[in-house]
């Protein structure tokens, strides 16, 4: 009992800092997923670092994600040039070629698991800039808070319609070497439920008076609400695997009685540059 008040007191404040920084303004929501992004890559660090023969340089690998999330922000706000990535690459190159000196045992892994943390954690998390921050012909894009609150929206549904129908109905099993608590009927009950809730977001978009960006159609908020449950299961499935495979039941315990930082945002790494594609394929962004 102790556990599920811990649990949903934390799952309470958790959802509550993330609606105020996405939804308050831009520069919060990007203060807030930079310090998400540093939190994870950290965190990430921890678990490769504590595996045999890895040895990644936690402070630069993780310093290096916050900047690369950082410069993305400042590009798409339309507050740097593209130069602003050029100290990013510097430091990419620099993570290569110091194995050149460290003599460390093995530097394939440390490499392998440093750029693993870019392009698993950096690079998706820096998607939210693409989503929030909109071009409108002048020089400061600005931010619109629908796409990427709408992205954690259909996550979060998503969870909870997986978990209720999986409880009730769940007899198949969706993925057991991964994740064997998943089903098929808790994975479409949770879909179901998001396309519901993504064709009442295209509704009250299409009849709400602040003008937002996002002018799509109840079939197209659909189709990314279909997107992001397929992609979010995904990106919980690869998290999964990424713990089994280190030998580790939960990423950390930052968040009580919801695991670490991955645990919480592992769905959200896959789902957020899907989420961009499809935005881009149907011409919206």
């Amino acid at each position: 009992m102790k556990n599920l008040i811990t649990r949903a007191i934390t799952g309470i404040a958790f959802v509550a800092i993330m609606i105020v920084g996405i939804c308050y303004r831009g520069d919060v929501m990007v203060g807030l997923f930079a310090f998400i992004t540093g939190m994870t890559i950290w965190e990430f660090s921890g678990l490769v670092n504590a595996t045999e023969d890895v040895d990644i340089n936690r402070f630069i690998t993780t310093a290096a994600g916050v900047y690369f999330f950082l410069a993305m922000a400042g590009f798409c706000s339309g507050l740097t040039p593209s130069a602003v990535f050029i100290p990013y690459l510097v430091t990419i190159v620099y993570l290569f070629i110091s194995e050149l000196y460290l003599k460390k045992k093995n530097p394939l892994h440390n490499w392998a698991y440093t750029m693993f943390s870019q392009m698993y954690i950096a690079l998706p998390l820096a998607m939210i800039n693409l989503l929030g921050f909109h071009g409108d012909g002048t020089m400061t894009p600005a931010y619109d808070w629908l796409l990427p609150m709408s992205i954690f929206a259909f996550l979060w549904i998503n969870d909870t319609g997986a978990y209720c129908s999986g409880s009730l109905f769940g007899r198949h099993k969706l993925f057991p070497r991964v994740s064997p608590g998943k089903s098929w009927e808790g994975s479409i009950g949770g879909g179901l439920l998001v396309l519901a809730a993504a064709a009442a977001v295209g509704y009250l978009n299409l009849h709400d008076s602040m003008e937002h960006v996002a002018a799509l159609t109840i079939p197209q908020w659909m189709g990314l609400g279909l997107v992001v449950v397929v992609f979010g299961t995904w990106g919980d499935l690869v998290e999964s695997l990424f713990k089994r495979t280190i030998g580790v039941k939960d990423s950390g315990n930052i968040l009580p009685g919801h695991g670490g930082m991955l645990d919480r945002f592992d769905s959200s790494l896959m789902a957020m540059p899907a989420a961009v594609i499809y935005l881009y394929t149907i011409s919206l962004m």
